[in-house]
């Protein structure tokens, strides 16, 4: 992909496989751990290498893998932003510890000074303004807009829910979709319009649905012919 090798990505947002023997039509979902962590080392460094200088990464990642991409990205020179957390009611039931409700939005950035970031597109109504009515968020001197704030990084609430199986926006065949909220948050804060957004798993087609809705340009890979048509369509 020339937007790749000539370093002209500025957003790259990755939900790769957990290798938790998910169905994802041919590939391989329960690779020896050693193996995935050579897979999961290759693909950060071919995304991050296409970086521009003030572009940024996102990694959602399980709490399985999610020590392990932080120290390979700081390795490689990567100053982390933020440790968010995607938090959400309806996870998977087990009664032998407790159950997962989370994923890691690990934020990453080749230069934390420089970087592309859009505050204002994101932000939410803080807690001051909408449940204790605090004057003193609505006389703000930090030029932020009165009665709001930057979202905190647990990530939770309305249009925030895991997408289920029986849910009517799930696409049909995809074992991991993500709600729109998400990506439309990491796409507005960590980009801007005309610039290329990179997801190097396509899956279901979430970020490239929003980042052509934000008026981004999008390049992506899927390893799978069949998700791969149905993101498109």
């Amino acid at each position: 992909i020339p937007a790749v090798r000539d370093r002209r990505i500025s957003l790259v947002f990755a939900d790769p496989p957990f290798n938790w023997n998910r169905a994802y039509d041919k590939w391989d979902d329960r690779m020896p751990d050693s193996d995935y962590l050579e897979f999961t080392y290759d693909w950060l460094d071919l995304c991050t290498g296409a970086l521009t200088d003030d572009g940024s990464i996102w990694v959602n990642i399980p709490d399985d893998w999610a020590a392990e991409i932080v120290v390979h990205l700081k390795k490689r020179g990567l100053q982390m932003v933020n440790w968010c957390i995607w938090h959400y009611r309806f996870g998977q039931n087990t009664t032998g510890r407790f159950i997962n409700s989370k994923v890691h939005a690990l934020y990453f950035s080749k230069d934390p000074i420089r970087r592309v970031w859009n505050p204002e597109p994101v932000m939410e109504q803080s807690d001051r303004a909408a449940v204790y009515n605090d004057p003193r968020t609505f006389e703000k001197t930090d030029g932020s807009p009165a009665g709001l704030r930057i979202p905190m990084d647990v990530w939770y609430g309305p249009y925030w829910g895991r997408i289920q199986g029986n849910n009517t926006e799930r696409r049909a065949e995809h074992d991991n979709q993500l709600p729109e909220v998400y990506l439309e948050r990491v796409i507005r804060c960590s980009s801007n319009p005309g610039q290329i957004v990179l997801d190097p798993f396509i899956g279901s087609g979430t970020t490239p649905v929003i980042a052509r809705a934000l008026g981004r340009h999008f390049v992506g890979t899927e390893y799978s012919d069949a998700n791969a048509a149905s993101a498109f369509e």
